[in-house]
């Protein structure tokens, strides 16, 4: 049998899951992964393995009408039956959630008892759209392999180390003490980040840099000494940028007049914020940049040009917090593989010395900036897996 850590990615449609074996060091190359999505209609599952053959492929016909929290179980346990059934005679040796929200109480990975899961039910309020989700994972894993540690990894952990002053709103002090000020996300990617620059940028690696994990969610990082300064999102994660279906930094004045003038409740608003607006809400066609970027439609073409300029701003505000920039880099799916998206930012950036290749961008280079260019642009795959992965693993070594 050969031991493994299981990651898990637990959303409100989908379950990403990765299996890593536990070598020495814990390789980066993931043995297997897939996705278990349509959850809450009809659920598939797909698995490949690292060379992208396809191991598994399933339907869940019937589990079609059954609510969404049963049908995240009865998934979960089909993976862990398959899992152990599998040729390789996987062991898991433990399994590593993500988890979005942490708050002032988990600033960093933690092994999992009882009260920590009914501590992270009390942050459903901070996250309302994903922690559910993740919770419900943990719960389902813990009662399928009861034996087998749980650790929970959270997206806000990397920002903990942030100034103060860069985390408080100017709301008044109750609120600050009640929690309410800006804990940043995406934190497993820009860890992952963090640790793959000294090789691209040498010493100017512990400079200036501002990452941008650009996908459906989407968000930046300012980092001086590879640990986070500022960042777009705050108290949730749908501030800062324009982002697939959400719609990122918006006047609170807004909701007031919804709530007043469109009678909109507190349900009605998530859906249109959360789900309803960015790329998807300004084109009115697809949330999906690729789509949009094919797309004649004038409508599409401008979705594409606000996502850009949001950044091309949020940049600005993100090169004042460090006082000037000695690299930016691309990561996440737009990030990775988008070259006209990175190409309009970095146009938008030419004020701060940034100069492009348009060749190397267009052959998604590692580095794809001008050999003149007093800003370093890399273009840097993210792997957050990895990284839960490796802390699951310290924790029950």
């Amino acid at each position: 049998m050969t031991e493994a850590i299981l990651t898990i990615n637990a959303g409100s449609s989908s379950i990403k899951f990765a299996l890593f074996g536990r070598g020495e060091p814990l390789q980066p190359q993931a043995a297997l992964r897939g996705e278990i999505d349509g959850i809450g209609a009809q659920p598939r599952l797909r698995a490949q393995d690292a060379g992208g053959a396809v191991l598994a492929e399933r339907t869940f016909a019937e589990l079609a009408n059954l609510p969404a929290e049963a049908q995240h179980r009865r998934t979960l346990d089909f993976l862990v039956r398959w899992l152990d059934e599998h040729d390789e005679g996987w062991r898991i040796a433990a399994v590593g959630h993500r988890v979005v929200h942490g708050a002032e109480r988990y600033a960093a990975p933690v092994l999992l008892a009882p009260a920590d899961v009914e501590a992270l039910a009390g942050l459903v309020p901070l996250a309302p759209l994903h922690q559910p989700h993740n919770i419900a994972g943990i719960r389902a894993l813990s009662a399928l392999m009861p034996d087998v540690p749980q650790v929970a990894c959270f997206d806000t952990a990397f920002h903990m180390r942030q100034p103060e002053l860069a985390r408080r709103f100017a709301l008044p002090r109750r609120l600050s003490e009640a929690g309410i000020k800006r804990y940043g996300f995406h934190g497993l990617s820009y860890e992952y980040i963090a640790g793959a620059l000294p090789p691209h940028l040498g010493a100017r690696a512990e400079g200036r840099v501002v990452v941008a994990h650009l996908g459906n969610g989407a968000s930046m990082c300012a980092m001086q000494r590879r640990s986070s300064v500022a960042t777009t999102m705050g108290f949730t994660a749908l501030d800062g940028l324009m982002m697939g279906t959400r719609c990122g930094a918006l006047d609170p004045g807004v909701l007031l007049h919804l709530m007043a003038f469109h009678r909109m409740d507190a349900e009605a608003i998530s859906r249109l914020l959360y789900k309803e607006s960015g790329l998807l809400g300004v084109s009115g066609l697809s949330q999906d940049m690729r789509t949009l970027l094919a797309s004649p439609a004038p409508e599409a073409a401008e979705a594409v040009e606000l996502f850009c300029y949001r950044i091309a701003r949020e940049l600005g505000s993100l090169v004042a917090a460090l006082g000037g920039l000695d690299a930016l880099v691309f990561t996440a799916g737009i990030g990775e593989h988008a070259a006209p998206v990175r190409a309009r930012i970095c146009g938008q950036a030419a004020w701060l010395g940034v100069q492009l290749d348009d060749d190397a961008n267009a052959r998604h280079a590692a580095r794809i900036s001008a050999a003149g260019s007093k800003v370093d642009v890399l273009v840097l795959p993210t792997n957050e897996e990895w990284m839960i992965a490796r802390h699951a693993a310290a924790l029950v070594s």
